[in-house]
This record gives structure tokens, sequence and C-alpha cells, in this order.
């Protein structure tokens, strides 16, 4: 079962004929190739998936001409033409468990687990929410009582919930450009990037325990990519597992993914879980598919409570108030952050799972439908490819839930 196409896309963009220098595979020429092939030069722990996979339909409809409004300037591109301008490496439409689109450009097959960069992060807070649903963690506790390694660092006070909303006091910068940020050093600790700063620890808790607080937890939403490293040092204090294992048994098996998932890891083996996942292009619209439909996956199996799927959509009584008081502007005004994804307006009917580079899954639970865009985009944060897919999306929904095509 497949729908592949190419829009006249070159082949070459930027793939490497070999592992890249650790210090540039997240740049141009190699990131299309790295995005792809994260387990040949860098070590993973694999998310299997089982022996039940659930099956799509198929409805192929012919999308390429649809007109795609600019997001803010009075003009308009094609959906082929906006795919070729947003460097992508695979999209999928999904409405009523029927593949309605599905492309791969260069060497991107059905199969290739592709990085996911912040994706990741639903993944990873969905499954804390079913460790929730069985009892098995509590999102009010602290995050210190399930991970003793950081008592006495800046998540001292901060609540499982702190984290998964993204509302923790940690002083964290997301600044992607700047190899002194945050962010980056990060990745110098869990070994992706060169030891440019010898005090960053080796290890991925190691670093997490050097971060200071410099607000109070539970304030304004503050996107920070630790809370969920964090949250997966959590996971693992609750169950006494693998973060990635817990997942791959509660989520990606009982979803009924084709394909396994995989995590990256430090020196020690800890899952870097706020944008280290890659995965293959249709289980995510498979785990897209969980929040349009109460929970449920392809086959009628209910894999997340109705009421987790309920509670993410809803937020809690003061996220868009957090969400509007961000420490950073979101360019989502009147929207919010709950339970790991972001709502781009004050409707909450539609929610977005986002990682920079551009990797998007996007859920209209009144249309049903699901998209899913993998993408190598040359700098991790570009607002007009951003927006442009978020408004392909919708003009697509919009258009299926009228009967337009």
């Amino acid at each position: 079962m497949t729908l592949e196409s190419d829009y006249g896309m070159p082949a070459d963009q930027g793939y490497a004929q070999q592992a890249p220098p650790l210090d540039q595979w997240q740049f141009d020429p190699y990131l299309q190739w790295s995005m792809q092939n994260i387990s040949a030069f860098l070590p993973v722990h694999v998310i299997p998936h089982g022996p039940r996979t659930t099956e799509f339909g198929v409805r192929p409809l012919d999308l390429d001409a649809m007109q795609i409004p600019h997001p803010w300037e009075d003009r308009s591109a094609t959906l082929a033409e906006v795919v070729a301008q947003t460097n992508t490496d695979g999209w999928m439409i999904v409405r009523g468990g029927e593949i309605l689109g599905e492309r791969y450009f260069g060497a991107m097959l059905p199969q290739t687990a592709h990085l996911l960069m912040s994706v990741s992060k639903s993944l990873t807070a969905t499954t804390a929410g079913l460790l929730a649903a069985s009892g098995e963690l509590e999102l009010d506790r602290l995050v210190t009582d399930y991970v003793p390694g950081l008592v006495g660092s800046g998540y001292d006070g901060a609540t499982v919930r702190n984290l998964v909303d993204m509302r923790t006091g940690v002083h964290f910068s997301e600044e992607y450009l700047n190899e002194s940020a945050e962010v980056r050093l990060l990745e110098e600790a869990i070994g992706w990037a060169p030891k440019r700063h010898p005090e960053v620890p080796d290890t991925l808790l190691g670093f997490l325990a050097t971060l200071h607080a410099d607000g109070p937890h539970g304030g304004a939403f503050d996107y920070k990519s630790c809370e969920t490293d964090a949250l997966g040092f959590v996971i693992g204090g609750a169950t006494g597992r693998h973060a990635a294992d817990i997942m791959s048994e509660r989520l990606w098996q009982p979803m009924g993914a084709e394909f396994d998932a995989n995590v990256g890891i430090d020196s020690v083996g800890a899952g870097m879980f706020d944008g280290g996942c890659s995965a293959a292009l249709r289980d995510l619209a498979r785990f897209g598919s969980l929040f349009v439909s109460g929970g449920k996956a392809l086959d009628g199996t209910q894999v997340i409570p109705e009421w987790l799927v309920e509670d993410t959509f809803a937020g809690g009584p003061d996220s868009r108030a957090a969400f509007a008081n961000a420490v950073e502007p979101t360019l989502m005004p009147g929207g919010m952050y709950r339970n790991g994804f972001w709502f781009p307006g004050e409707s909450g009917d539609v929610m977005l799972a986002l990682g920079i580079h551009g990797q998007m899954i996007y859920m209209n639970r009144v249309t049903g439908v699901v998209g899913v865009k993998l993408s190598s985009w040359p700098t991790p944060q570009n607002a007009e490819k951003l927006f442009w897919t978020v408004r392909a999306f919708e003009t697509i929904s919009g258009a299926l839930y009228r009967g337009e095509v």
C-alpha cells in the first residue's frame, strides 16, 4: 500500500554519502540525510513495534492543485508549490482511517525513520499521560519524588504537570543558533555535538542537575526542551524501566505501529526525549489519529482514555492565560500548550505536535483530519514555512469537511 509521487524536486538536496562530522550533521549539505539516518551515526534505543499493525484504508485524492492562501500576505500557492518550498521529505493526509494523500521525496521511503525533533515531546507526554491513567504516575507529584538525581537542582518544587505543560521556572535558553545556549549545551552532554564547553557534564541527567530556577514553578508558559528530558527520567523513575520501552508497550504497540521507532541516547543509555525520537510517517499518522477518534486506534482499540484526550483539548483552567503570558512570543494568539501539544487558536479543536526543521502533526477533531509533514528546513525555525504548512492542512481539512474534494 503506497501512494507515492515526486513533484520534480531535485534528488540531490544535500544528501550525504557518508556519516557527517558531529559538528555539521544539523547543517547543509548533511541535514536532509542526517534527519533520516540518525541511527547510522549516533547511538539509539529502539522503540519496537508489535506483531499487530493497524491498517489504513486508501482513497487517493488529487490535492496538488489546491490553492493554499499565504498565512499573512495576499497571495496563494498550490499545495504542490507549498510542499516544494518548505523542504518536504514526506507528507500525509488521513481522514476516517483512510489515506487521502501520501508523498515521499528524495531518498525518503515509507519505512524511513525520520528524526522528529520536538514532536518527540508529544509522544513522551502522551506516554506519561498513559501512566497517569493507569495510576503508576501522579501528575501532581514532585519531579524529585521520581528523580532523586534532580534534588538540589532547579527542579526542586516542580511537579510533573509543570513538565508536561512547560510551566517550570527552570532557566533554559532555546536559542538554537547560539552554541552557548542550554539547548545546545544539552547536545554536548548527550554526545550529539562536540564538547566545546568542558564544564558540561557527560550525561543527560548530570546536565539537568546543573540547571537552576529563575522563576516560580506553575507560572507562565515557557517552552524548554529540558522539561521533556526530565519527563523521560520521571517515566523511568515511576516504572523502574527505560522510558522508550514503556513508550513501546503503552503507546507504540497498542496503536498498531507498522515500524520500529527509536530515540537517541547518551553515554549511559538515557533517552533524549525532548527531540531525539525518529519514526516513520505512517506511524505518526496513526498516533495523530488517536486524538481525533477519542483515543481509539484505527481498528477501534482504545489506546488513550477518552478523558485524557478531552483533558488535552480542553486544557487546564489557566492554560490559555499562562500561554498569553509566555516568556517568548508564541505567534499563536488565543492559543495554549497542554500535555505536550500546541493549540494555535481559541477554538480548542485543532492541535499540533511541532518540531524544529519542519516536523508537524496536525489534528482536527471536528473534521477528523490528520496531517503529517516531515521536513528538512535548512534553519531550525521559519515562521512562513510553519504557518503556511498549518494553512495547507487547514485548507484541505475544511474542503474535506465541506465535501468540496
